[in-house]
């Protein structure tokens, strides 16, 4: 299995992901991890395990107690490869490609057209309209 399929699997789980909320603002102790929940403590470090084999949080181990926190980049590198599907993402900014070219190509043709032209234009106009 990839890294990118590990992390995956390893966010799948409802308690997993909420662990990784929690460590997003702080490194927390894995017993004050463990009291957030109505799972036991040792399912609380399976759900740990996990998450420190496949690279999103590391421990520390500090006397008695081991201090978890989140590895960002394991979850930017996952964060990137789904980025590849966001196509709304991708169309704007076709789209606003799109439209940079198209407003270059205007004032490039405005500014070889000069003004006698404009004028030539507006009257033919004009004269169609009539």
């Amino acid at each position: 299995m990839d890294e990118l399929s590990e992390v995956a699997d390893a966010i799948a789980d409802p308690v997993r992901r909420e662990i990784l909320m929690m460590l997003r603002v702080t490194p927390l102790r894995a017993g004050d991890i463990a009291a957030r929940f109505d799972i036991s403590r040792p399912a609380v470090s399976r759900h740990l395990r996990v998450l420190r084999e496949t690279g999103l949080v590391r421990d520390q181990q500090i006397g008695r107690h081991r201090r978890y926190s989140l590895v960002h980049t394991r979850l930017g590198d996952l964060a990137a490869w789904l980025a590849q599907f966001d196509t709304r993402r991708a169309g704007w900014s076709q789209q606003l490609s799109a439209l940079e070219t198209e407003v270059y190509r205007t004032r490039r043709d405005r500014s070889r057209a000069g003004p006698t032209e404009d004028r030539h234009t507006a009257r033919h106009t004009e004269e169609d309209t009539a």
